[in-house]
């Protein structure tokens, strides 16, 4: 079968492409962190139809996390509430946006969860922690305690779960938040479950 392109298919390629580097161009422009354009341009890359597999699965495994960590806390009885996903974040007239928002009632404070797809970083840790710093300068009421953040890693060797404190002491959070927040071992095994149908279905 003959699979050579026509003259108005080369076009019509050359368009698209040219929209999609011209999205990703914008984006750069725009200061957007690195999954937040990762994901624009796939979703950009789907709706012109341009195949890329890779991307579309991890697009697909982080909404999967998503629902399954928000239904996993909001099920736990602890005083969670769901606030929102990627919850933007501005510093230096910057903007970055954050993975997963909740606000824990019992505890007065926002709990901030972001999905890697990689290993635990210098880089993740620093990047959250900037988060936590944002919201209790500009986001917390003064009734608020400081927030605390989560670092969920699906490497595809492993899956880690840390916890940030930002500028909350050890002390502080062993006393007041441990009783209140899932453990590391709970959140691994909820990732753990996901990436076991994900594994599954893509096995099928």
């Amino acid at each position: 079968m003959d699979k050579t392109l026509t003259e108005q298919e080369i076009a019509l390629l050359r368009r698209k492409l040219d929209l999609l580097l011209r999205t990703g161009q914008l984006l750069v422009e725009s200061a957007a962190d690195t999954n937040r354009v990762v994901r624009n341009l796939n979703r950009v890359a789907a709706y012109l139809g341009l195949p890329e597999e890779k991307p579309f699965l991890e697009s697909n495994l982080e909404a999967a996390l998503v629902r399954q960590i928000e239904d996993f806390l909001l099920e736990l009885g602890r005083g969670f509430m769901f606030v929102g996903t990627q919850q933007r974040v501005t510093v230096n007239n910057t903007h970055y946006y954050v993975d997963m928002v909740f606000y824990n009632k019992i505890l007065h404070a926002y709990v901030l969860i972001e999905l890697k797809t990689t290993k635990l970083t210098p880089e993740a840790a620093g990047q959250i922690n900037m988060y936590l710093n944002y919201y209790a300068a500009e986001v917390n009421d003064p009734e608020d305690n400081p927030p605390i953040g989560i670092i969920l890693c699906t490497d595809k060797d492993s899956v880690a779960a840390e916890y940030a404190l930002g500028g909350l002491s050890n002390q502080i959070f062993a006393s007041r938040y441990v009783l209140y927040m899932p453990n590391k071992e709970q959140l691994i095994g909820q990732v753990e479950e996901v990436l076991k149908r994900w594994h599954s279905h893509e096995d099928e």
